[in-house]
């Protein structure tokens, strides 16, 4: 079956959220790899953020140096993030639970929430998300739950299966990228990452052909100017 939709307009960024600074290597880069090799086949240009690389503050300001922080790497990062079309979230399990470095990049994604588009939308309308995870044990499932209702709350459009993983055996054992694990022929893994990485193509593809979402009933701007649509108060009937 031959794709009829180009995809080469779009945008895509990765935000590992490793634990791991550069150049240690990375097992949840090397899933987010394999979905990258996807984007680079449809000619969509896409960009790598190692968050921990980079002195994000904490905290949910735009701009935590306006806060009183020293450094604040996340404006000039929130720019390449908001550029794309997509955003995949790659985390790897500690705990069971995504990153502390995934929790970070979600609250300042949150921080950028209340900002509005020329629609006068949150800011995310019309872009989508998804995210890849890696571990041992357990937790992706759980892991993919929270980041994706996390995105989808600050605005981004989650596409049908929009979560990929890998997981080894319980116990210490190898990881995806150790040539032990195998986890490069794994059907399902494989599977899930091309599902995954097509859907957000067709889905971001969807939106920006079609200018994003229609602002009639969801534009703060004009909630705030008094309009209501088909809403009507119970209280006044």
């Amino acid at each position: 079956m031959k794709n009829k939709t180009d995809f080469s307009s779009l945008k895509a960024v990765y935000v590992n959220c490793t634990l791991k600074k550069s150049p240690t290597q990375s097992h949840t880069q090397g899933l987010m790899d394999v979905s990258q090799e996807i984007m680079k086949n449809e000619g969509v240009t896409f960009k790598n953020i190692r968050a921990v690389d980079h002195d994000i503050a904490y905290g949910v300001q735009p701009d935590m140096t306006q806060e009183g922080g020293e450094k604040d790497a996340w404006p000039e990062l929130f720019e390449t993030i908001y550029d794309a079309d997509i955003l995949v979230l790659g985390t790897p399990i500690w705990l069971g639970e995504r990153s502390s470095v995934c929790t970070k990049v979600i609250e300042r994604l949150y921080a950028m929430s209340g900002k509005q588009n020329e629609k006068g939308q949150y800011l995310y309308y019309g872009k989508v998300g998804g995210t890849v995870i890696t571990g041992n044990e357990d937790g992706v499932k759980h892991c993919a739950m929270g980041i994706l209702y996390a995105l989808q709350h600050l605005g981004y459009s989650i596409p049908p299966q929009a979560d990929c993983g890998w997981l080894g055996e319980i116990g210490p054992g190898p990881s995806y990228l150790d040539e032990e694990a195998h986890s490069k022929t794994n059907d399902f893994t494989n599977r899930n990452t091309t599902f995954m990485t097509y859907n957000m193509l067709h889905l971001a593809h969807m939106l920006k052909s079609n200018g994003g979402y229609p602002a009639y009933g969801n534009s703060r701007k004009a909630w705030d100017s008094g309009s209501r649509w088909g809403f009507e108060n119970p209280e006044y009937r």
